[in-house]
């Protein structure tokens, strides 16, 4: 499916990081800031990082409510 070992990941036309292939999976490196948390996590697939960019985009478009 893929033949590449670095991937970008892209939200709402930012660029959160890259993932970069392991044995077994992938590695996030972080690009923006705003995704910091997920830095150094490793993804089975390219897709579940780029669904845990995406969840993470949505919470931090939410309004906080204090």
């Amino acid at each position: 499916m893929h033949d590449s070992n670095a991937y970008a990941i892209e939200v709402q036309g930012r660029a959160a990081g890259i993932v970069v292939a392991q044995r077994g999976g992938y590695t996030f490196f972080v690009a923006d800031h705003a995704f910091r948390e997920l830095d150094g996590r490793f993804f089975r697939r390219v897709e579940q990082a780029q669904r845990a960019v995406r969840r993470l985009a949505t919470e931090q478009a939410r309004p906080q409510h204090h």
